[in-house]
């Protein structure tokens, strides 16, 4: 039985999983990197930032797409595609973090850069929770949207990144207020179609194919029970 306790535990793995939709995090990441880009001091970083966000985006794709259209996935650690919303959490949260410390905080960047670190590791863990991805997806997630957001910003020839107060606080209010008001994305029959369109299959690989394929060649493999033998 759902205790109260237990529903509270889905609603919030449930709302944590909203904060790495593409339709929430993209135009909050479009939002800051114009802002940023109108600076001369962080328009390499702009640049860099969005640049390799799409990217990160078309591996994550391409990733879905070959297992949706051809099975092509890794059974042995339930392997199916790259977690876009882990992805997409840790290429934007950390950078975008970084943008709400005003100028004369600078030396303490590292609390919010963190503090976004553990944003996208929650959203992760959500997409385990909600029973969206494997441990092996996420930690694929987690691993190319954090070489986006490091990578950008190792990149980056400013010491201060700064956007607006103004700015700063449309941005939160649109992550407080978004995962309430818009209905959650369906990427997932956006990919699908187009993993059906590329593959001219008329369904798609399920993870269940894979899995339940990996575990028909281990008993493939295995020699007959000694009480099943037939002699002659």
């Amino acid at each position: 039985m759902l205790t109260a306790d237990t529903l509270n535990s889905h609603q919030i793995w449930h709302l944590l999983t909203r904060l790495g939709e593409a339709q929430i995090l993209l135009p909050a990441a479009l939002l800051s990197a114009i802002a940023l880009f109108v600076r001369a001091q962080t328009r390499k970083l702009a640049w860099t930032w969005t640049l390799l966000i799409a990217a990160a985006a078309a591996i994550t794709t391409a990733t879905k797409v070959a297992f949706l259209g051809w099975g092509l996935g890794l059974a042995y650690i339930n392997f199916t595609g790259v977690s876009g919303h882990s992805m997409f959490a840790a290429a934007i949260f950390p950078v975008l973090a970084l943008t709400f410390v005003p100028p004369e905080s600078c030396n303490s960047s590292r609390i919010p850069f963190l503090l976004g670190a553990v944003m996208a590791i929650l959203v992760g863990l959500s997409r385990i929770e909600v029973g969206a991805h494997s441990i092996s997806e996420v930690l694929a997630g987690w691993i190319l949207g954090g070489a986006v957001s490091a990578v950008a910003l190792s990149v980056s020839e400013a010491t201060i990144i700064f956007v607006p107060p103004t700015l700063i606080f449309i941005l939160l209010t649109w992550l407080v207020v978004m995962p309430f008001q818009l209905q959650a994305s369906d990427t997932h029959a956006l990919v699908t179609r187009l993993a059906l369109a590329v593959s001219g299959h008329d369904k798609t690989f399920k993870r269940h194919d894979l899995i339940g394929h990996r575990n028909n060649q281990s008993l493939s493999n295995q020699p007959p029970a000694q009480g099943n033998r037939v002699d002659g």
